[in-house]
């Protein structure tokens, strides 16, 4: 009888199913039993990456006129917080994205998994760039403009420039071939990693101006409206991040520029 160590460490080493698994099937030891479940349950959860990842190539591969062509993924994180920028990020990925299978929204993944996809897209990707929209530029333009305007730049700086733009429920005037996905990181591995980078490439930020501004907890909510912010915003008014045109920051400033414009 084989011992429940060995049974351990042969499924540790296999991802497949192999014909000696028939014969543990039938090991009447409940802790044989539970390593085989454990393995078959970590084998489902493979399987269904696989085929998520599949659908997302093979999504993004859809839009190529040529096999040739290079298509760039475009996500923004940030368009809803009362402060801090909105960023935006454009990959394109290579041919040979297996290290990428379980890449999802970023939304979906721990701060651990998204650190550790950040790294992967950065060192693999053919071309990856991300641009920084700050608060005065939303404040001036609009968050829609704002947010399409960094998007355009993120795909400009791509080198080589791709043949076909996808970007997360945005149209781009960059003067590129473009199709607005609504809910891309969804559907669109590229699609998928630039949120990545969007992502994590603000939460960076936010983190640093937690640092300069401690007295809001950027670090926690990273500028979005919460319970906290609103109360630390009640306290101390806004900062020189926040977003003059989001309310309640609009109502607080209103007043203050008022007596400016006034004196």
């Amino acid at each position: 009888m084989i011992k429940i160590g060995e049974i351990k460490e042969r499924l540790a080493q296999t991802t497949e199913w192999e014909p000696w698994m028939a014969e543990i099937q039938q090991d009447s030891r409940k802790n044989v039993q539970a390593a085989l479940a454990g393995w078959l349950r970590k084998k489902s959860m493979r399987d269904k990456q696989q085929f998520a990842h599949n659908e997302k190539i093979e999504f993004d591969a859809s839009f190529r006129m040529h096999p040739s062509d290079l298509v760039c993924g475009i996500d923004e994180a940030g368009r809803g917080p009362l402060a801090g920028p909105v960023v935006t990020a454009a990959v394109i990925l290579p041919d040979d994205c297996s290290a990428l299978i379980g890449l999802d929204d970023s939304k979906k993944l721990s701060k651990a998994k998204r650190d550790q996809y950040a790294a992967l897209i950065k060192e693999m990707a053919v071309s990856y760039a991300v641009h920084i929209q700050p608060p005065e530029e939303i404040d001036a333009q609009n968050i829609y403009q704002a947010t399409r305007s960094s998007m355009t730049e993120a795909a400009l700086q791509l080198n080589p420039k791709p043949d076909i733009i996808l970007a997360d429920a945005m149209q781009l005037d960059a003067g590129i071939r473009c199709e607005s996905i609504i809910k891309g990181d969804a559907k669109s591995l590229c699609i998928a990693a630039a949120s990545i980078l969007a992502k994590t490439g603000r939460d960076a930020i936010m983190a640093a101006y937690a640092l300069e501004y401690p007295a809001y907890g950027f670090d926690k909510h990273s500028g979005y409206g919460t319970k906290e912010h609103l109360i630390a915003l009640e306290k101390h008014g806004p900062c020189p991040i926040h977003r003059k045109t989001f309310e309640p920051v609009k109502s607080m400033v209103e007043p203050l520029l008022s007596l400016d414009l006034n004196s």
